[in-house]
């Protein structure tokens, strides 16, 4: 059984903090961002982007604000090598953004690096080697000071080359350290190791070095995380020299909460990728993070307005796939279906609407959905869990259709029957078709072949009188009928009881026009109640707002008759 079998496994040892002080802080700007979709997410496809799909992919980090980019591993092979001189030779490196190359402490790897970056203006040059406890033991069989000593003589050898380029080039060149796997490394030999290569490489305040901490598998809760950020830049002596990284992971799920809590425990700058692509279960999202801050009012620095066009060119250059309900990109991220979340999202919207409110008080939608370019159609989607205001507002949003609230119970039943019958979400077209041949198509047993509408004042009174004449075919014959009243539909009901159809007491009315200009017509919305107190709707559409309402009538009363004939 499988949880017998949890027993094999070391727990985490946090480190003892008991003064922490990131649990009182909160985010109130954007770190430094370094997107690594190109290296660390490029090396985790099944199969790796090809030169041309790097250079987009490039392009649209660019596009999005990414001012400080990993394109490869340029020393691991030719592919990583040519999109490199690609980049630089094509002149497609904005003067405002610094390339990263990556490269092991090994000096053979530096020397290519080098090599690599020739004719670049502004460059970070990542080095690593791998610290953890169980790495030195299992993988390198070395000590401590073994794993010190490689850093050391990486950093040397990169400092030595950095100054040879800078003298023959100019170059803008930068350094990042990474002890790799700094989340499984013991805490106080993490905090050595960077100090040893910050003095080794000159850093000082006005040329910081950047530190990066790889939570290179995430081994912890994101607290105790934090905790090890925290302690880490309280006790590295030279804290003032360096720019502090994250480069999280996602192996326990927590990427963008141990991204957060990291930023909370002092680090400056995050390396992620876009959707969280990565080995094994990623790296965090960059996009996630960035947008859980423009939530809370934080400009993140990086614009992700057209979230979906993102979305499409990751998906296309990466052929991995973005979930239906990942935070913020997914499908179904602003939809619901429940019938309680549809009736609040619908009078969250109203009351924007009608308030002109400067903030966005929507429930259950934690963004405004057009901020990252979604419309508001498919924000409520209709299937059998749907509400009874859901239906009407897809008619409202899609079509213009403005259902008056009493009539939301009887067509939303309309359409649940029909998800039910079908057994899955009903679109749009679909919901209006419903509509369409409910309530706009429905002809029988009741149907106006003909009509005249004229007024006159009464000479005792002076009041104006409305006539109504009309041919109205029932029982497959034409029968005239007429009346008169203070208005067109008193005066319909007054002619209709010319003939017989006395069953029905008027309950209310409301109309809107749907279209512009010439074209616009008027829809009429007719509620009756027949003699056992049930209530139907009817809706009647017509250029005549007069004739709207006399055809919502009929409407009313056919499904009315209708309903009477299924009993």
């Amino acid at each position: 059984m499988l949880n017998k079998g949890c027993k094999k496994y070391i727990p985490f040892s946090p480190v003892s903090l008991p003064d922490r002080t990131w649990p009182d802080k909160v985010i109130t700007k954007a770190p430094v961002w370094c997107s690594v979709d190109l290296r660390d997410g490029n090396q985790a496809l099944i199969d790796p982007m090809n030169l041309e799909e790097k250079l987009l992919f490039f392009k649209t980090l660019v596009e999005i604000g990414f001012k400080e980019i990993e394109i490869g591993f340029p020393s691991a092979s030719e592919t990583e090598y040519e999109i490199c001189r690609a980049l630089i030779e094509r002149n497609l490196i904005p003067d405002d953004v610094t390339i990263q190359v990556l490269v092991q402490c090994r000096p053979h790897l530096i020397q290519k690096t080098f090599e690599a970056i020739d004719g670049a203006k502004n460059v970070i040059v990542h080095f690593y080697n791998s610290t953890s406890t169980l790495q030195r033991k299992v993988v390198f069989k070395t000590d401590m000071q073994g794993v010190i000593d490689i850093a050391v003589e990486g950093a040397k050898l990169v400092r030595e080359l950095t100054e040879q380029e800078v003298a023959r080039t100019g170059a803008n060149i930068r350094y990042e350290y990474s002890p790799e796997s700094f989340s499984g490394t013991e805490i106080d030999n993490a905090v050595l190791i960077c100090e040893k290569v910050l003095e080794t490489l000159g850093a000082t305040p006005e040329n910081k070095v950047i530190l990066n901490l790889p939570n290179t598998v995430e081994m912890s809760t994101p607290n105790h995380h934090a905790d090890q950020i925290e302690y880490f830049c309280r006790h590295l002596k030279h804290r003032d020299c360096a720019i502090i990284s994250l480069h999280p992971h996602n192996d326990r799920g927590t990427g963008t909460a141990a991204t957060e809590l990291g930023i909370l425990a002092g680090a400056e700058r995050v390396e992620g990728t876009l959707f969280g692509n990565g080995e094994r279960t990623g790296n965090a999202d960059i996009m996630n993070v960035a947008m859980n801050m423009y939530s809370q009012g934080v400009d993140p620095g990086l614009d992700f307005s057209d979230l979906r066009r993102i979305r499409e060119i990751y998906e296309k250059c990466t052929r991995m796939t973005v979930p239906p309900r990942y935070p913020y990109a997914g499908d179904l991220v602003f939809t619901a279906f429940s019938g309680s979340h549809q009736d609040a999202i619908s009078k969250g919207v109203k009351y924007m609407q009608d308030t002109d409110s400067p903030f966005w008080e929507v429930p259950y939608l934690p963004i405004d959905p057009a901020d990252v370019g979604r419309k508001y159609e498919p924000i409520i989607r209709i299937n059998s869990q749907s509400g009874k205001g859901g239906a009407a507002f897809v008619m409202q949003q899609s079509f213009g259709y403005e259902l008056p609230k009493a009539m939301h119970p009887e067509f939303g039943a309309l359409v649940k029957h029909a998800c039910d019958e079908a057994g899955r979400e009903l679109q749009p077209q679909e919901i209006f078709d419903i509509f369409r041949r409910e309530y706009l198509e429905i002809k029988y047993p009741y149907n106006l072949k003909s009509y005249k509408l004229y007024e006159e004042n009464e000479a005792e009174s002076d009041e104006t009188v409305v006539h109504f004449e009309g041919n109205l075919r029932f029982r497959h014959e034409d029968h005239f009928i007429s009346g008169r009243g203070n208005g067109p539909i008193d005066a319909f009901f007054k002619a209709l009881r010319s003939v017989g159809i006395t069953d029905y007491a008027f309950v209310s009315y409301s109309e809107h026009a749907v279209g512009e200009g010439a074209d616009s017509k008027a829809l009429s919305y007719i509620q009756l109640k027949n003699r056992e107190g049930k209530t139907f709707f009817g809706v009647g559409m017509d250029g005549n707002i007069s004739l709207a309402s006399i055809k919502g009538i009929i409407c009313a009363i056919n499904r009315a008759t209708g309903e009477k004939k299924k009993q």
